[in-house]
């Protein structure tokens, strides 16, 4: 789950960034429809720009610049070069130009930057070195064929002779129309006589010893760039070889009045430019995501079975159906308008006011002046997603329902029937209720999107939609429904607010830990018990970077930990849950030594991490995965939550289950079994498996606290728990030391700082004033911690690029510093912490302390759990 920024796509967006856009605005800002700009191409422009990687090429005279010139005139390309050099910079994108000149002249001429490939002698030459291969006998055929045109024309008036690396070119652009075409017969004579090509390319006529090969230049080019789609525009004869290679979701582009085939025409070299201009826009936008929203600023709402995000400006920019792994309804967060998004926005355009949830629940209400969405997830039998979206206020709102199945890789159409939209052509029934709109339904062929506008002033607007649900209930008018819905919002709001008056909450920060134990309780997957990490995948670790996850999983670390913060604020229920559910698990498994790291929320082992090549990424973060590739991997921690919960959980009620106890004696054979072993640790590293120093101490701990919970509630411990706990407890104050490093370290014989070393202390296997863990705190905060975050390590994990800081290490060095009774610091950190809460009180996994970006899977567990420990550590500092 770590990594930076990769350098090569941060670098193409800083170019791409600091090039004059508001020249390409200039050239999209057209609507004279006889330039060959129609809806149509537009259309198909917006398809191809969304293709994972695109070549963008193009002849040269007459398509990129008016004139076609000779070597000696320098031609400005002005904004068509500047919109080709920002196509060329941005990832996944490239440029080429493909030219009958020679490849030296066509540098010369076109001055284009190294981002731009170069192809000349109609796509022979691909380096500067070319010429220089050419036999003792073709450089004498050339010499005769220079030697017979100038014999032949090179006294008419208007007619220029070029010497070029495989060709001799005549040039016929000045001369008189007479002139022009006795030139062309008689250099098509010469041709014939010395054996050569006769190219025509405009009013170029090429004498080469190669075959016009722009098509075999595309097709190299593709190979080469790896490209999965293409744009080829041109002019001359030679570039309809070209676009003969087009095919799929390729584009062709004639460019001009001569005869083609082509579909698309274009008027002239500046409306090509114009195009260039246009597709630079939409492909940035599918790439980084139009003005990106922060991460933090996303509210989530749940149901305890379903989960969904919106935006601040009450776009739902992401749901799954029917379980949190399941394919996306809407990905709007990981690929804009395009993967699907359910949008609400005043008529009368005006700055949004707000956004909050409503006091103790998971409701969101999003206002404008005249305009409010309140927003949740009803509660619904298993296998239905019901969707509640309620629009009030005094003005007019327009709807915009886009739903894109499956990462909006599924085809569908939509059918109007009364007062219901229906997705037509999906796997589960898809219905959006919704009497008092009538919407208008669009599609481009393979997806379809109907809006609506609505005046509010009659009263509020009920928008209800419902996955999975073959008979959904259907409201009979207006105002029925609006009393229908109130009456179920006030069931979900009471049923809320009854599960919080059952909390004991901390007085540090009380609506902070409150909205963080509403985070947690909607990431528990009621039906089974499950916990998610996050409702979210492939939220980026760095900006443009590939540390890009999928945490809609149930990791059995994350979801003890989860479920034991809940019971620390006095809720047990879905502690009991989760045991459940981890019983059920183990029941299927051939011991709990051979336990997963994660499973989904159903208990099944993960299918294989796959990439969804249609999706840009969250703000050109790619790629996008789904699956886990850690559920393969040895993680021997996990069995020390899982014990911390048993043991917090007995202590909490003053009893302990049998099937608890069985749990945990479960949990200590497995550590009895292979606590010895390396695995891949906490962080999931991509690499050969270590001893790391965290798995070791909660192994201890699982030992440990199986032998407190048998001491507490009469239960008898194996022998061997006490001996092997010692044994475990020596390894590691032994070997997890690094003298070099003055502290405890991520693996043995290792120097590399981890701040999870942390619970050598904090879990109480070496006492807090051991000088060994005063030590440690002071290394991680001196090689870790940056302003309001802390890192988890900076060692190479053997993943490309960077990652923020993690919340769930910050909230540990708290929580060290108070072990330690450096209670100013902790304060000081904690405080910094909460600064770092999104506007709805919500917070992403990491944070980058440079750029002050927030930073992966959102909202996070360990974030929110994190949270709640240090405000309940620092309260009871307080009280005592």
């Amino acid at each position: 789950m770590p990594t930076p920024l990769n350098q090569t796509v941060a670098d193409s967006a800083l170019l791409t960034k600091s090039l004059p856009l508001g020249l390409l605005r200039a050239f999209v800002q057209t609507e004279a429809a006889d330039d060959g700009l129609t809806p149509q191409l537009l259309g198909e422009l917006k398809i191809l720009a969304r293709t994972p990687g695109l070549l963008v090429a193009c002849n040269y005279g007459g398509t990129l610049c008016a004139a076609e010139g000779i070597s000696t005139e320098t031609l400005p390309l002005g904004g068509a070069a500047i919109a080709l050099r920002a196509l060329a910079a941005l990832p996944n994108t490239h440029a080429a130009v493909i030219s009958g000149r020679s490849l030296r002249d066509l540098a010369a001429v076109s001055r284009l930057p190294a981002e731009v490939h170069l192809v000349g002698s109609h796509g022979a030459e691909f380096d500067m070195g070319f010429a220089h291969g050419l036999s003792l006998s073709t450089e004498s055929v050339l010499q005769q064929a220079n030697q017979s045109l100038l014999e032949a024309v090179g006294a008419y008036k208007g007619i220029t002779i070029e010497r070029k690396p495989v060709a001799v070119s005549v040039h016929t652009r000045s001369a008189a129309p007479d002139v022009a075409a006795e030139c062309a017969r008689k250099a098509e004579e010469v041709a014939r006589a010395l054996g050569l090509f006769f190219i025509v390319d405009g009013s170029v006529l090429d004498l080469s010893v190669v075959q016009p090969s722009k098509a075999d230049a595309m097709d190299h080019l593709r190979a080469r760039l790896g490209v999965s789609a293409a744009l080829y525009a041109g002019d001359a004869v030679s570039d309809e070889l070209a676009m003969a290679t087009l095919r799929g979701p390729d584009m062709g582009l004639w460019v001009g009045d001569l005869p083609s085939q082509v579909k698309h025409r274009l008027k002239d070299p500046e409306s090509f430019a114009r195009v260039l201009g246009i597709l630079f826009e939409l492909r940035r936008a599918w790439l980084f995501g139009e003005d990106a929203v922060g991460l933090e600023r996303h509210s989530m709402i749940g149901n305890g079975s379903s989960t969904a995000l919106v935006t601040p400006e009450a776009k739902i920019c992401w749901m799954s159906h029917p379980l949190p792994d399941s394919g996306s309804l809407f990905a709007h967060i990981l690929g804009g308008d395009a993967a699907g998004h359910f949008s609400v926005e005043p008529v009368k355009a005006s700055r949004v006011l707000g956004q909050r949830y409503v006091d103790s629940t998971m409701i969101v209400e999003t206002r404008w002046a005249d305009v409010t969405v309140t927003d949740y997830l009803e509660p619904a039998p298993e296998g239905i997603t019901s969707l509640v979206r309620v629009l009030s206020g005094t003005g007019a709102a327009r709807i915009v329902f886009a739903p894109r199945p499956d990462y909006a890789n599924a085809p569908f159409s939509m059918e109007a029937r009364g007062g219901e939209l229906h997705v037509v052509g999906t796997s589960d029934p898809i219905i959006l209720l919704a009497p008092d709109a009538s919407f208008t339904i669009t599609s481009d062929g393979r997806h379809a999107t109907a809006t609506a506008e609505v005046n509010l002033q009659h009263g509020p607007v009920v928008l209800n939609l419902r996955c999975g649900d073959t008979e959904p209930q259907r409201p009979h008018g207006a105002d029925e429904a609006a009393t229908d819905e109130a009456d179920r919002r006030a069931a979900v709001a009471h049923h809320s607010r009854r599960w919080v008056q059952g909390l004991t909450l901390p007085s540090v920060k009380p609506s902070l830990v409150r909205r963080s134990a509403l985070v947690l309780r909607a990431l528990v997957h009621e039906p089974t018990g499950a916990v998610l990490a996050a409702p979210t995948t492939s939220l980026p670790e760095g900006i443009g970077g590939t540390r890009n996850w999928d945490y809609r999983y149930c990791w059995l670390r994350d979801g003890s930990m989860t479920v034991s913060a809940l019971v620390d604020l006095g809720s047990t229920v879905e502690a009991d849950g989760f045991l459940r559910w981890l019983t059920g698990i183990l029941a299927n498994a051939p011991g709990p030594e051979w336990l997963h790291p994660l499973y989904s929320v159903t208990g099944a082992p993960l299918s294989t991490e796959a990439i969804i090549e249609s999706l840009p990424g969250y703000a050109g973060s790619r790629p996008v995965r789904i699956g886990n590739a850690a559920d393969h991997q040895v993680q021997l921690d996990v069995f020390g939550p899982i014990a911390e919960l048993i043991h917090g959980l007995s202590e909490s009620r003053g009893s302990l289950a049998d099937e608890h106890w069985e749990l945990l004696v479960q949990m200590a054979s497995a550590v009895l079994t292979r606590w010895h072993e390396a695995d891949h640790g906490i962080w999931e590293a991509r690499r050969a498996p270590r001893h790391h120093v965290y798995t070791k101490v909660m192994c201890w701990v699982t030992l440990d606290r199986a032998l407190r919970t048998a001491a507490r509630h009469g239960r008898s411990p194996e022998p061997a728990w006490a001996d092997t706990a010692a044994t475990i407890r020596d390894e590691v104050l032994r070997e997890g030391w690094d003298h070099t490093a003055a502290s405890y370290t991520v693996a043995y014989d290792s120097p590399d700082l981890d701040a999870a070393v942390l619970h050598i202390g904090l879990s109480g296997l070496l006492d807090a004033n051991d000088q060994r863990f005063l030590d440690t705190v002071t290394a991680v905060e001196r090689e870790l911690r940056v302003g309001p975050t802390v890192f988890r390590y900076k060692y190479d994990d053997g993943l490309p690029g960077l990652e923020g800081g993690f919340h769930i290490c910050t909230t540990w060095l708290i929580e060290a510093y108070v072990a330690v009774g450096r209670i100013a610091e902790a304060w000081d950190l904690f405080d910094q912490l909460v600064n770092l809460f999104g506007p709805t009180g919500l917070l992403p996994e990491e944070y980058d302390p440079g750029t002050e970006t927030h930073l992966g899977n959102h909202p996070q567990a360990y974030s929110h759990l994190g949270f709640i420990r240090c405000a309940r550590l620092l309260d009871q500092h307080q009280r005592n």
